[in-house]
């Protein structure tokens, strides 16, 4: 069985050995670099399963590079890793398609908890079927939203929310077990960004008026269709 390939973009060399060694001893296969444009180039050379960014990087910072990867491929996972902690980061990152966003300094066991899950959100997407909501039609595993002869682009996390509140349709989606899946925490700034998100599915729901994504307030949200 091929070992699962990382691609790790890390500019601090002892934080990026370690990360590297630590992963490998978990019988992933690592590759590391130490700037984006390097990382760029290895990502196009030996597709990776999923990629572990560090946001401020030389040469090409670890949200262009997602930027970059995300025209390409729209379905691999990404963490970012930083010492940034303001809210508008968080979501800056997520908003242009990160998966997950781990804040430094963190523990190593953490970091592989967090890419497990995503890579089994990843199985999971590619196994989804296309599902009706309403007037709309949501393929998820292509992150595609259709009306008629109309389609939206849904990013990864859009797209993930609304496979959830699909999947509890018509029943109350727990706010912080969905926070700790799709966040990886359910603090403050993560509820937050996913309030966003939440707005953004309304917005891109909008034309079927008996859908309606409603807030119940001290438990989560209910998708009603």
């Amino acid at each position: 069985m091929s070992k699962i390939k990382i691609l790790l973009a890390e500019d601090e060399p002892a934080l990026g050995q370690i990360v590297k060694e630590s992963l490998e001893t978990r019988d992933f296969d690592v590759t590391l670099c130490p700037d984006g444009e390097m990382a760029l180039k290895e990502y196009e050379a030996n597709a990776p399963s999923i990629l572990v960014l560090d946001v401020m990087m030389p040469k090409k910072d670890g949200f262009t590079l997602a930027k970059e990867i995300r025209a390409q491929d729209d379905t691999i996972p990404i963490i970012f890793l930083t010492a940034k902690s303001q809210p508008a980061d968080v979501v800056e990152g997520f908003s242009i398609g990160g998966n997950d966003y781990l804040k430094k300094p963190f523990s190593i066991e953490e970091l592989i908890a967090r890419i497990n899950n995503l890579l089994n959100r990843s199985l999971e997407q590619k196994n989804a079927q296309q599902l009706a909501i309403g007037k709309y039609t949501f393929d998820f595993p292509k992150q595609l939203l259709h009306l008629d002869k109309e389609t939206q682009n849904l990013t990864h996390r859009e797209a993930h929310l609304l496979f959830h509140l699909v999947k509890n349709k018509n029943q109350v989606l727990d706010r912080s077990m969905i926070l700790k899946k799709l966040w990886g925490d359910d603090d403050f700034f993560s509820g937050r960004s996913m309030d966003v998100f939440i707005t953004k599915l309304r917005k891109k729901l909008k034309e079927d008026s008996n859908i309606s994504i409603v807030n119940v307030r001290g438990f989560g949200y209910k998708l009603i269709c």
